[in-house]
This record gives structure tokens, C-alpha cells and sequence, in this order.
């Protein structure tokens, strides 16, 4: 008895289809816990991992812990439940996660962190921007726009390595300018909001204030809303990661000047490639840096 000719037909898209389904079956599993999806930075960092995962054929299981350790300490958990392969990880808070990555070491899965480093526990990995030298630009620019001479302050996230980092940076180039002193280093906890309030104390305590140094683009714009609600003219701001909002504000003229510039697309990339390299038996470097670069108004306009 013959089979149809449309029964060999359906039973070879089948056996196709099955085919398919087994070269595109994902070569490993990567448990990713963002500090959050709130800022443009780390969506852009979601966007280059899933580019150069999928390029390498590997899962991602995408969490954000927006702030909160207690929630990234329970998505980290859930990573060893799961037995992933690997676990990408930019830090809440860089010390207290340190016992969610002990269990991650002790089950045998390898840590990566990206943008932000932990403290403690054993990491293959760091991938991050080169964070001292973006707070030197940053450092440099408020000094040479105020001519070596003014009172400062910092708009800070401290327990945050990153930004440590970038404020290190800030004080090695303000240190080589005698005229400048800063008088503020206060805690905007990378939040918008939160930076306006803290900058607007710092403007009624310091009404000679010349100029401030946002660690991230949220307390640049937070800083900028207090100097605009406060109308207090002649105060230059400086931020951190170069987002559509605060190139807009630098674009017409704010009190925000310039910004540090990160590629986090990029980091989201060599943070797949480090983990490929891990597996492939290579040795990992401890820490890979990415530059950076800064941008004002001028080099805005170049660009579009």
C-alpha cells in the first residue's frame, strides 16, 4: 500500500521541524539580576546581553531587583533552585549581597558582575565602565568651567562600588585645583526625587554653591529640578551616563553642562563573552574596564 504523497510531505516538515527545534535548543542558561529596569542605563544593558546571548546561543532569565536586596538575594535563590549555568549580577548593595553569591559559589555556578561589583564573595568576573576615570572627566570639566576656584558638592550613592569609584575619580581631579573645595557629599541614593531633596539642602546651606557632581543621571536631573525650582543661577552641573533626558536638558541650555558618557550595551555584551570564555576552560580576567568618554553640548551637536 502506498503512502500519500501528502502524508511523505507532512511527515518530512515534521521530521524538519524536530531538527529545528534541536539546533536552536539553548547551549546554557544565565540567571540575570539587574539593580533595576527603571534607568535607560540598564535597560541598555539588558539589550546588549540579550543581543550577545542570543548570538552564542544562550538562555537568559531576566530579573530586576529595583533597589531592593531582599528581592535580589530571593532572585538569586531562585537561580541555584533553577541550577543555572551562570549567573550575571549588578549589585543592590555590593556588600550585603555577598551571602546570596557564597550559596551561588558554594552550588557551583560561576558569578559574573556587570556595571557594579560586589564586595564579597567570589566573582570570576567584573565587567564595568573604567568608573575613576569617568569621575575624573567629571572632575575636570566642573574645575576647568569654574576656573579653578568654587565650592562643590556631590550628589552620592555610597554603597554602590561603581560609584565609588566614580566619586574616587571626582576628588583625584579636584584635588589638583587648590581654589575648589567640596562642601556637600550627600546621599541621593540614585534616585531622582531623592537627589532633589538632598541637593535643595545643600542649596540652603551653601547659597555660594558652584557646582555639583550627579553620580548618575538620576541625581543630575534631580539636582537640576532643585536648582530650577530654587532659581539659583550660576550652579554647574555634571552628570553621569549620558541618557536621552539629561542630553536633552544639556541640549537646551540647563544648568546641566555635561555628562559622562558609558557604553552599557557594550558591557552587556563582554559580560556574555567573559561568561563563553569561562566555559571554553580560557582564563577570565578578574576585572575587563570599558571606557567611557564625556559630553557637552558642543559634542552633542557634532554627533547628530
Amino acid at each position: 500500500m502506498r503512502t500519500p504523497f501528502f502524508a511523505i510531505v507532512f511527515i518530512s516538515a515534521l521530521l524538519i521541524a524536530s531538527c529545528g527545534k534541536q539546533t536552536t535548543t539553548a547551549t546554557k542558561t544565565i540567571g540575570v539580576s539587574l539593580q533595576t529596569r527603571a534607568h535607560v542605563f540598564y535597560r541598555d544593558l539588558e539589550a546588549g546581553l540579550l543581543d550577545e546571548a542570543k548570538t552564542q546561543n544562550y538562555e537568559l532569565i531576566i530579573t530586576a531587583a529595583e533597589f531592593d536586596l531582599g528581592k535580589q538575594m530571593s532572585q538569586m535563590e531562585d537561580f541555584i533552585a533553577r541550577k543555572v549555568d551562570a549567573i550575571i549580577l549588578s549589585p543592590v548593595d555590593s556588600k550585603g549581597v555577598g551571602p546570596a553569591i557564597a550559596k551561588a559559589n558554594a552550588a557551583g555556578i560561576p558569578v559574573f558582575t556587570a556595571d557594579i561589583a560586589a564586595q564579597e564573595g567570589n566573582v570570576v568576573s567584573h565587567i564595568a565602565s573604567d568608573n575613576v576615570a569617568g569621575g575624573r572627566l567629571a572632575g575636570e570639566f566642573i574645575a576647568e568651567a569654574l576656573g579653578g576656584k568654587g565650592s562643590v558638592a556631590i550628589i552620592n550613592q555610597p554603597n554602590v562600588t561603581s560609584v565609588l569609584d566614580r566619586v574616587q575619580g571626582f576628588r583625584e581631579a579636584i584635588a589638583k585645583f587648590p581654589g575648589i573645595k567640596v562642601v556637600a557629599d550627600v546621599n541621593g541614593e540614585g534616585v531622582r526625587d531623592k537627589a532633589f531633596t538632598v541637593t535643595a539642602d545643600v542649596l540652603q546651606a551653601h547659597p555660594g554653591l558652584a557646582g555639583i557632581f550627579g553620580i548618575n543621571d538620576e541625581c543630575a536631573l534631580g539636582a537640576l529640578d532643585a536648582v530650577t525650582q530654587y532659581q539659583k543661577k550660576g550652579v554647574l552641573i555634571v552628570g553621569y551616563d549620558a541618557t536621552p533626558p539629561a542630553a536633552d536638558a544639556i541640549r537646551k541650555g540647563s544648568a546641566l553642562k555635561a555628562d559622562v558618557v558609558q557604553y552599557p550595551k557594550l558591557i552587556g555584551a563582554k559580560t556574555i563573552q567573559q561568561i563563553v570564555e569561562h566555559f571554553r576552560g580560557a582564563a577570565v580576567p578578574p576585572l575587563v574596564p570599558v571606557e567611557v568618554g564625556i559630553v557637552d553640548s558642543l559634542a552633542l551637536a557634532k554627533s547628530e
